[in-house]
């Protein structure tokens, strides 16, 4: 099967778990409501895309590049952002679900995050230099070996990280938040 080159093409409300989306190339394309659950993913470019109000649970994204992307309002559960294409990966989050996501050894520095949910996401050995987290919550989320270095979590909760074992440098916590920081030590602190 040949690779297509689709450019400024808006989708809506398709069903990509029975139609899958053809491999190839997507620039600057718009999805709107549309589903890719489970959907194989595999060896698509998106870049400079939009997906609003998507559910894309559980799709491959083996190989899978997103370039310049905005998620916004997407059920995104479960995906594996390490299998993607780490060339050029880039991408901003506003109001997602992301509950048991991976993103493990995934480099995403400087992205933005809001408003968006990691209910035991995987952050293991990810680098998030620079990154902000505004308003997300972290409940069960692990971080192990992750650069947060310069990374804005003030406005943020339920994140239980390990400054012993994460590289935190000038990372900003609020001081509602700070808990987070001191969970492993089961200190009780009153306001």
């Amino acid at each position: 099967m040949e690779t297509i080159f689709i450019e400024d093409k808006i989708y809506d409300k398709s069903d990509f778990t029975l139609n899958p989306l053809r491999k190839g190339e997507y620039e600057n394309c718009t999805f709107i409501a549309c589903d890719f659950s489970n959907s194989d993913l595999t060896d698509i470019i998106f870049s400079e895309c939009t997906f609003v109000c998507c559910n894309l649970s559980l799709a491959k994204l083996t190989k899978t590049a997103f370039r310049e992307i905005k998620f916004k309002e997407c059920k995104m559960l479960g995906l594996r952002f390490e299998n993607c294409s780490q060339f050029g990966l880039s991408f901003s989050i506003d109001d997602c679900n992301l509950t048991h996501a991976s993103f493990y050894q995934t480099k995403l520095k400087k992205t933005t995050f809001k408003n968006s949910q990691f209910h035991e996401a995987d952050f293991v050995e990810c680098d998030l230099t620079g990154s902000i987290f505004d308003n997300c919550d972290f409940s069960r989320a692990i971080f192990e070996n992750t650069i947060i270095e310069t990374t804005d979590f003030r406005t943020s909760f339920n994140y239980s990280i390990n400054p012993e074992t994460n590289r935190i440098k000038k990372a900003k916590f609020s001081l509602s938040g700070i808990l987070g920081l001191l969970y492993k030590y089961d200190i009780d602190i009153e306001k």
